[in-house]
């Protein structure tokens, strides 16, 4: 337990402060991997009623930080609530994710609305005072989060998932003017939602630009970086001292330009970013990850010997431990655990090895 104004470390981690050992969590901590979350999952019924409900969405929230003891929860919820919010259709279907009513025109465009916004998002807000009201009084964070722009914007137009959202950056090309309004609209809710959140309790945000290795090397600043950095200005405007994590996964040669111009206070990197690249990083500001998830998910050797290399590279100047991407549904918990205790037991572990 930490008095109630204590810092969590985590948050120190962002403030740019190094502690004995690096704090960590893991994305997709609360996930199908968990036993007790599929019988949580049961009993919602579909995913969305899951996010929906508070009660059971702050359950699976705090599951993983009961079992493993992370640095931090993060809000269980899925980055498509906010089209869901602004009136698009959005279900998600068993064995193939989610399916949504396409936005094909301007005029689709302009059936979407901030108006009940709120309303729509209530129960994650109230999901959102639940988990911080337990977590009070912990040195666990609770991090709140959204999908950024582009990525939200991709699953909006496309209708659902791909392996290339095509239709997306077609879309972009074809449309500019109805592009660039659906981008103004998202930069807009997304800002609303996540300062919401904050005023709910969470410590810390995070924006998934989880499609940014698919925007074209000519629109990354127009698509990724501008959308986020209007985001970061409005959220520091307004709720001073809360970090801002960026996570522009697969931008490969793009993450320096993100992180120089984001404005973001942390930058999350994918398994594909080289070590040295990420020690250069945090010359600028605090890095987060990059373990492989499948690592974690083969686990034994090979998961210690890329996470002690990982330590070893950047625990000595502001970092968080995380994975590169979610956890794998198929990891088993006992690598989860296996991991978590390697990371909490550094620098000593360091001599073992």
């Amino acid at each position: 337990m930490t008095s109630k104004h204590e810092t969590p470390p985590l948050i120190r981690a962002f403030s740019r402060q190094v502690g004995n050992r690096p704090p960590f969590w893991f994305m997709r901590q609360a996930g199908r991997y968990l036993p007790e979350y599929q019988e949580v999952r049961r009993r919602a019924g579909s995913f969305l009623e899951l996010c929906y409900t508070p009660k059971l969405a702050a359950e699976v929230t705090l599951q993983p930080v009961r079992r493993f003891g992370m640095d931090a929860a993060i809000l269980f919820s899925d980055i498509l609530v906010v089209p869901h919010a602004l009136g698009q259709t959005v279900e998600f279907i068993e064995t193939e994710g989610p399916r949504l009513a396409a936005v094909q025109s301007e005029s689709d465009v302009a059936e979407l609305s901030l108006e009940r916004l709120h309303d729509r998002l209530a129960p994650v807000y109230e999901t959102v005072e639940r988990v911080a009201g337990q977590l009070a009084g912990t040195h666990t964070a609770l991090i709140g989060f959204a999908g950024a722009p582009w990525t939200v914007a991709a699953y909006m137009i496309t209708g659902g998932s791909s392996k290339d959202f095509a239709e997306a950056r077609i879309f972009a090309y074809q449309q500019p003017h109805a592009f660039a309004r659906l981008m103004a609209l998202l930069v807009e809710a997304t800002s609303r939602y996540l300062l919401r959140q904050i005023s709910a309790g969470v410590h810390m945000v995070q924006l998934f630009e989880s499609w940014s290795g698919l925007v074209p090397a000519e629109a990354f600043s127009d698509w990724v970086i501008e959308p986020t950095r209007r985001i970061v200005a409005t959220l520091k405007a307004q709720a001073p001292g809360i970090p801002i994590v960026g996570f522009p996964r697969g931008a490969g040669l793009h993450t320096a330009v993100f992180a120089a111009e984001a404005g973001v206070d942390a930058v999350g990197l994918d398994q594909a970013v080289p070590l040295d690249t990420a020690h250069r990083l945090q010359e600028r500001l605090p890095v987060q990850g990059n373990l492989d998830p499948a690592l974690l998910l083969v686990g034994g050797e090979a998961m210690r010997r890329q996470t002690v290399r990982i330590l070893k590279e950047l625990a000595g100047r502001p970092f968080v431990f995380n994975l590169g991407h979610g956890i794998l549904p198929a990891t088993p918990p006992d690598h989860v655990a296996a991991l978590s205790a390697l990371i909490r037991d550094w620098p000593m572990a360091e001599e073992s090895t």
